[in-house]
Parts: structure tokens; sequence; C-alpha cells
């Protein structure tokens, strides 16, 4: 990204005002089409850091079926490490998500409004029927990411919930409860892993989709 552009980045992430952040961006010729394509672009990556994170709390808390003695509170520490690295990582992909839902009102509302300034008829109408088709593989991919973030709910309460339960028992009852966890966790992890490669795949489509504009 150009040095100039970064430090309009900086200034109006600071602020917080949106509209002046697209409007500044826009004079250094980096238009709201680009802010969205980037903005999904990083929803993608932190989907991917999202899975290798749950993956890696995954293996951390395996080690509890094959325990057979030890030092619990190193074992805590690793699994706690994990968890508290996977709650950051589903934070940053609700960001992100969040992130692409500012860009796009501000995208799609100017998009519609500018569709007045034509004056070839046919122009005007290949470019509402593209803005619908934009729209609608916009809904697609948004809601391929909800599901993506709603799924990852029952992983973190999971892990959540064996780091405390681990950390207030560390003794080997404790594992042994732990162990019945493991499948469940593994399966919830599956699933939301799962939903995840669908969503990225949605978003490569609406970059696709976008791109024809």
């Amino acid at each position: 990204m150009p040095y100039l552009i970064v430090i309009v980045l900086s200034i109006f992430t600071l602020t917080g005002c949106q509209s002046a952040y697209y409007s500044a961006m826009e004079q250094v010729g980096y238009h709201k089409r680009d802010i969205m394509v980037d903005r999904v672009e990083d929803a993608k990556e932190s989907q991917q850091d999202a899975q290798e994170e749950f993956t890696s709390a995954l293996e951390a808390l395996s080690s509890l079926t094959n325990f057979s003695g030890g030092d619990l509170e190193d074992m805590y520490n690793k699994i706690n490490d994990k968890y508290q690295d996977s709650e950051k990582a589903a934070q940053n992909v609700s960001d992100r998500i969040a992130a692409i839902e500012d860009v796009s009102d501000a995208l799609f509302e100017e998009w519609q409004s500018e569709l007045d300034l034509y004056t070839s008829d046919s122009l005007r109408r290949s470019s509402e029927q593209k803005l619908r088709e934009t729209k609608s593989s916009y809904q697609t991919m948004l809601s391929a990411m909800k599901r993506a973030e709603k799924k990852m709910d029952p992983v973190l309460n999971t892990l959540r919930d064996n780091t405390l339960y681990l950390k207030h028992n560390l003794n080997a009852s404790a594992v042994g409860s732990l162990q019945g966890e493991f499948m469940s966790l593994e399966k919830d992890i599956a699933y939301a892993i799962k939903q995840m490669n669908a969503a990225i795949a949605e978003s490569d489509k609406f970059l696709a989709q976008l791109n024809q504009k």
C-alpha cells in the first residue's frame, strides 16, 4: 500500500469517522470497491487463522486423552494459551465481518445514487443489473460468513469450560472428566471449519462478481 494511503488509513482509523475515511481514501485513488476487496481478503485470512487456532487448541486438549501423569499446571497453561489465541482469532473474524458490512453499505449506496447520473439508458440498465447481481452475491457471502461466525461460539464455549475446569481442578480426576468432552469439541471444530471454508468459497465468488464491475 502506498505510503500516503497508509497515512490516511492511520488518521481516519483513529478518528473512527468512516465516511470521512472513505472520502479521503478516494482522494488518493483508493475507492470503496478497492476497500471492499481488501476487507473481504482480510476476512478470508482471519477465518483461515481461526481454523489454525482451533485445530491447535484441539491438539493441546488431545494431550488429555493420553495423560498418564505429569505436570498438570504446565498442561493447563498450554491449553489456556491456546484458548486465548482461539478467542482472539474468533474476535478478529467478527471484526472483519463488521468492517465488510460497513463498507458494503457505503459502496452500494454510492452505486445506487450514481445510476441517476447516466444519460445512456442502456448503460444505466447494465450498471443496475450488475448492482443487483453484486448485491445478491454479497448477501450470499455475508450469510455464509455469519453462519461460520455463529459456529465458532460452541467451540469457544467448550474451550472456555474445559480451561476453567482444569484451572480449578488440577488433578487426575479432572483430566478424566475432560476426556469425555474431547469428541464433542472435535465435532464442533470440524463443523466450524467446514462453515468457514464455505464462507471462504463464497468470498471468492463475490470477489469474482465484484471484479466484473
